[in-house]
Parts: C-alpha cells; structure tokens; sequence
C-alpha cells in the first residue's frame, strides 16, 4: 500500500533505513501495526534512535487520509512518552499512522524522520455524535412537495432577474474585482503580487522559508484547498492545479500555526512550463498574504 507520507508531508519511505555512518535515524516502535488506541484513554509512544543526543527533541504527529489530524507533541529523546490525550473529535477507523520529525537537526538536509505502518483507533462516543449530526441533515434535507414548489419558483424568479440585470448592463465588471476577496474566516488577505501567465495549467511548489520550525499551513486557490494542513519542510512540496482564464485567481496562505519562529513563512514557485515566479508568503492567526493569478489569452 502506497504510504501516506509520499503525499501528505515530504516523501520518504516508511522504513527509513539509514545505514550510513553518522546519519540520524528514528524507528517508532509503539504503535505498530497491531495497535489499537481507544479514545478517550491516554496513549504512549515508543521508539530508537541513532545518532540523536537525549538532549535533542522529537515531534510526533497523528495523521489520516493525508491530513494531520493532530499533533500528539514533542518530546526529548527518552525512547518514550505516556500519558498523551487524542482529541475527543476523532473518529474509529485504521487508516492512522503517527509520523515522527528530529527537532533541529545537525544537518538540515537529512532530518531524520519515520510514519508507521497504518494501525486503528476507537471512539464510539464521536461515531455516535456523527451518526446523529447525519441523521439531522438527511432530516434538513428532505423538502416536502410544498417547498420543492417554492424552490422552484424563486430558483425561476432569481434567473429572470438575471437576464433582465444582463440585458440592462451597460459594461462588464472589471475581472479583477471578482475575486478581489477583503478577508477569509475572519482573516484579512493582503495581495502582494499580480502574475500572468500564458498557460492555466501550472505547477506550483511550496518548502519552508529559512528554518525548519513546525508550520503547519494549507493553500487555497480562489477559495478551494488545494493542500491542506501541510507540515512545512526543506523537501519542496509540488502539487498541479488548473486557472481559470476568464477571471483573476487569487492564491493565498492559511496558517494552522505559527510555529516556533512567527509568523508562518513560505517559500512559493509557480511555472507554467515556460515562465516561473518565486516568491514568499507570509501568515499568522489573523491574517493571509495573498497574490492574483490571470491567465494571458
């Protein structure tokens, strides 16, 4: 089975077998593929090293479905820490594997890091609260023949409308106010840059900016995640995605974090093939930088 961390964090393989002399390795040994956590009981985390002092700190991580699902914390390298509470929100499935990160490496270009094989949790009390919220909306969701009638006839007044305000217009809105967006879940976006680009098909990678410090960021584009609850690293993160050419993309930071060194820093590169722009974004817990995206026809 292809392991999760090829796409979710910073593709490496699962076994980490170093053998090099000098190089620094992490073996987690607990939990393995026979492990089953249940909430809300606390859970330990076992595991070796090789070449990490037990001065130095390791960050664990609990992850599903290509998304961090939480950070179980960092700890000195003792070979063990109990006594960590999962989140109450998280639901039974054996899907999970816990990853593990060397904190401020001697060498930052091979940090030592491992995921486990995928292993279960437990929570009837979540699954019971999901079932129920289900429930609630397939309930919400079924119209009676009165109110499908009304959908329908305010769905039909809503496009008359449109046809008369289309055939009144005078000009276009400018394609740039579109999607010049003030703020997202409460946060003010600020534009840094306006890119063009020839091509609407374009590649865009992300890596951490100046020192490695536990980010943990998602990028949208026009709204819509495109990577999400990433963990920044020096490896460049690389994920395609397509613009829309009629209107003004904008592209912007979402920080889940600040990290040990705020705000949140990344480093962006953005090609279409034939052209490519670098640049840097910055975010913190109130606000996201931003740039917009045409597409030059």
């Amino acid at each position: 089975m292809k392991s999760l961390l090829i796409t979710l964090l910073f593709c490496f393989n699962c076994t980490i077998g170093n053998s090099q002399e000098g190089k620094s390795s992490i073996q987690i040994t607990n939990p393995d593929q026979s492990t089953v956590w249940s909430i809300p009981q606390e859970v330990t985390l076992e595991w070796t090293t090789q070449n990490i002092g037990p001065d130095k700190s390791i960050r664990f991580f609990l992850v599903r479905n290509e998304m961090v699902v939480q950070e179980l914390g960092s700890f000195k390298n003792t070979g063990m820490a109990s006594g960590i509470g999962l989140a109450k929100n998280i639901g039974s499935g054996n899907q999970y594997q816990v990853v593990g990160i060397e904190l401020f490496p001697d060498d930052k270009y091979n940090i030592a890091k491992f995921v486990t094989p995928f292993f279960s949790i437990t929570n009837k009390a979540s699954d019971e609260r999901n079932k129920k919220r289900e429930e609630a909306q397939e309930t919400k969701r079924e119209l009676t023949r009165k109110e499908k009638r009304e959908l329908r006839k305010k769905q039909r007044d809503k496009k008359e409308k449109i046809q008369a305000i289309s055939t009144n217009s005078v000009k276009e809105t400018p394609k740039s106010e579109d999607l010049a967006r003030a703020e997202f879940e409460g946060r003010k976006i600020s534009y840094t840059e306006e890119l063009s680009f020839s091509n609407e098909n374009i590649t865009i990678k992300i890596w951490d900016h100046g020192r490695q410090d536990g980010d943990i960021v998602s990028i949208y584009l026009n709204g819509s995640p495109v990577v999400s609850k990433h963990y920044l690293t020096y490896y460049k993160r690389e994920f395609k995605v397509k613009l829309n050419p009629n209107k003004s993309n904008d592209l912007f930071l979402y920080a889940h974090n600040l990290g040990d060194a705020p705000p949140n820093t990344v480093s962006v590169e953005i090609s279409d093939g034939s052209k490519s722009e670098n640049l840097i974004l910055n975010s913190d817990l109130q606000s996201c930088e931003a740039v917009m995206i045409s597409v030059n026809k």
